[in-house]
């Protein structure tokens, strides 16, 4: 039997301003990646979060990424390791507070934008990543894309680790995501991406922008959940994933 988390990022309003419809998106996800307040999100957004999250019964990850409220987090950043490390220290930290207040644990941790991006490439980062979860708690899952150098890392200091695909993303030929400032980086066709998806969890292949066919492994896919559109393709996505046989489940439920 197939077994595959579908995730979402969420809690990233702040203030005034209003992102995404996570209650909403919570109906149809299974894990859910919870801003800490430095690319989105802040304390009652946060803590509004944890508490969807538990009602829903969704596994509770934390979503730290780079200090950049105006780049949303997209921004490459020039950072050390050591300074990498007590980032996601810091903000795992914050959202754990809100989570133990709510009677809940911390499943994962998958870091958000350009820290994503520059973590599944760079050895550095991606330990240093892994070594402030492997601080605070051995027993949370590091959710990183697939076959990158975050989930090398995760495996050597001895994290469990879940491999995320993405349903509306391209593929360059190594594995790595196709840059947003390129053609053909975002999937809009939802059809296309939900097959993608099922190629992936049933065959563990995905076709690169190229046309190359590349080998994947696939945990847990991320599906956005910010504009209407999004909300019927998340509930289209889980819809067809289930008449293929696939149990939609929490990663903490097959990654052990």
């Amino acid at each position: 039997m197939f077994k595959i988390d579908l995730n979402s990022d969420l809690g990233e309003s702040f203030g005034n301003y209003q992102i995404g419809m996570d209650e909403e998106i919570l109906k149809y996800i299974s894990s859910a990646n919870i801003a800490c307040g430095w690319h989105g999100g802040d304390p009652m957004v946060m803590d509004k979060t944890v508490a969807m999250g538990k009602k829903y019964n969704i596994g509770i990850g934390a979503h730290p990424g780079f200090f950049d409220l105006m780049g949303f987090g997209r921004r490459n950043i020039s950072a050390s390791p050591e300074e990498v490390k007590n980032y996601v220290k810091y903000q795992l930290g914050a959202l754990m507070a809100f989570a133990v207040s709510h009677g809940e644990k911390i499943q994962h941790v998958k870091v958000h934008g350009a820290m994503y991006n520059m973590a599944a490439k760079d050895k550095e980062f991606s330990d240093a990543i892994a070594q402030a979860i492997y601080d605070i708690d051995k027993d949370i899952i590091l959710l990183g894309l697939a076959n990158s150098e975050m989930i090398e890392s995760g495996k050597k200091i001895g994290l469990k680790t879940a491999n995320e695909v993405f349903a509306d993303r391209a593929y360059n030929p190594d594995g790595t995501l196709v840059s947003r400032n390129k053609e053909g980086a975002v999937i809009h066709d939802a059809d296309f991406a939900i097959a993608r998806v099922i190629k992936m969890v049933k065959t563990g292949r995905v076709t690169a922008i190229n046309g190359e066919e590349i080998s994947i492994k696939a945990d847990s896919v991320c599906v956005h959940g910010d504009n209407p559109k999004a909300l019927d393709f998340v509930r289209k996505i889980r819809e067809e994933l289930e008449k293929e046989g696939i149990t939609i489940t929490a990663i903490s439920d097959f990654i052990k």
